[in-house]
C-alpha cells in the first residue's frame, strides 16, 4: 500500500511557516502534478504529498532517466554524454584538491551507473559505491565491471573511515534527509570533506522556466535547495560549508529539458541563451548557478 507524505513542518528547520509556490508536472514517468511548498524561514522548497521510500520506485522506471539507464537516446542525452567525460575529470580534481589527498578512501552515495566510481578508481582511490537501483547497478557491472553495494549498507559502514564522501545530485532524492546528513558526518575522517551537488532553484534558469524548470523533477526530487537552506541544514548537524563550486554545464542541460517541457519540443537557440544568461549571473555570484557543489567539513 502506498503511503503519501504530507509535511506540516519544514524538513530542514522544522518551521511551520510554509507557503505553496507552484505546481510542477512529472514529465518523465507519470504526468502527475505535485505541489511545491517553500519554507519562509530557511527558504527550502520541497515537494508535497510524495510517495514514501517504499512506494516511490515506479517513478524512476523510465528509459529516459539517464542516471539509471545511461541512455544516449535523444539529442539532449547525447549532449549530456558528450560533456560527461570532462565533468568527471573536473569532479575528481576538485576532490583531490579540496581534500589534499591524492589517493584516499572515498564513498560515493547514489552512484547511478558507476561513471564517477570508475573515474576515481582509475585515479587510484579506494572507492565504495552505493546505489539503490538494480538496473543502474547492472549497467555499472556491464560498463565498468563494478560491483556497487546496496544503498541499505549506508548506515552499516565503518565510522570515520572516508577522506571524501560524494553525493552528485543525490541528496534531493533522500527521504531520511536529517538521518543521512548526520551519518555523512559520522562516516567522515577528521580532516575529510563532503561534496554535495544539488540543483539551485534560486538560479536564473529556474526563474525563467518557473514550473517548467526541469530540475524540480517531481516527485523524484523531494527537496529543492537554496544556498541558505543548505547552510541551515549543514549547521543543524554541526557541519560547515567551506566553498561553493559552479556546475556550468547544468544550466544548458536543464534549459534544454525545460524548453522541451514548456513548448513540447526543445528550442535549442533559446535554451542555449537562457543557459548562458544563467551562467553570466553566476559568474558574479556562484550561489546563483543552476547547480551548486557544496564543499563541506
Amino acid at each position: 500500500m502506498s503511503i503519501i507524505i504530507h509535511h506540516t513542518t519544514c524538513p530542514v528547520c522544522d518551521s511551520t511557516d510554509l507557503k505553496p509556490v507552484l505546481s510542477a508536472k512529472d514529465y518523465t514517468v507519470s504526468g502527475d502534478l505535485f505541489e511545491i511548498v517553500e519554507c519562509k524561514s530557511c527558504t527550502l522548497r520541497f515537494t508535497q504529498n510524495i510517495p514514501d521510500a517504499d512506494s516511490i520506485a515506479p517513478y524512476y522506471q523510465s528509459e529516459n532517466y539517464i542516471s539509471h539507464s545511461n541512455t544516449s537516446r535523444g539529442l539532449i542525452n547525447r549532449l549530456y554524454q558528450a560533456v560527461r567525460k570532462k565533468t568527471l575529470l573536473q569532479k575528481s580534481k576538485l576532490v583531490i584538491t579540496a581534500t589534499g589527498v591524492s589517493k584516499g578512501n572515498l564513498l560515493d552515495v547514489g552512484s547511478g551507473t558507476g561513471a564517477f566510481v570508475n573515474e576515481m578508481k582509475q585515479q587510484g582511490w579506494q572507492v565504495t559505491g552505493l546505489e539503490p537501483d538494480a538496473g543502474a547497478k547492472a549497467v555499472a557491472k556491464k560498463l565498468y565491471g563494478l560491483e556497487l553495494a546496496d544503498i541499505n549498507q549506508f548506515f552499516q559502514l565503518p565510522l570515520a573511515s572516508f577522506d571524501a564522501i560524494t553525493l552528485w545530485h543525490v541528496l534531493e532524492h533522500v527521504h531520511e534527509l536529517n538521518d543521512y546528513v548526520q551519518q555523512l558526518k559520522s562516516l567522515l575522517k577528521p580532516n575529510g570533506k563532503i561534496f554535495i551537488a544539488v540543483p539551485n532553484y534560486t538560479s536564473t534558469d529556474a526563474a525563467i522556466y518557473i514550473e517548467y524548470w526541469a530540475a524540480y523533477d517531481v516527485p523524484r526530487h523531494l527537496y529543492h535547495f537554496s544556498p541558505r537552506s543548505m547552510q541551515v541544514l549543514m549547521a543543524k548537524h554541526g557541519l560547515k560549508i567551506k566553498d561553493h563550486k559552479a556546475m556550468w554545464y547544468d544550466s544548458f542541460y536543464i534549459s534544454m529539458l525545460s524548453s522541451k517541457y514548456k513548448n513540447g519540443s526543445t528550442n535549442l537557440v533559446a535554451a542555449f541563451f537562457n543557459g548562458l544568461r544563467s551562467n553570466f549571473t553566476a559568474l558574479m555570484d556562484v550561489k546563483k548557478c543552476s547547480s551548486v557543489i557544496y564543499v563541506i567539513d
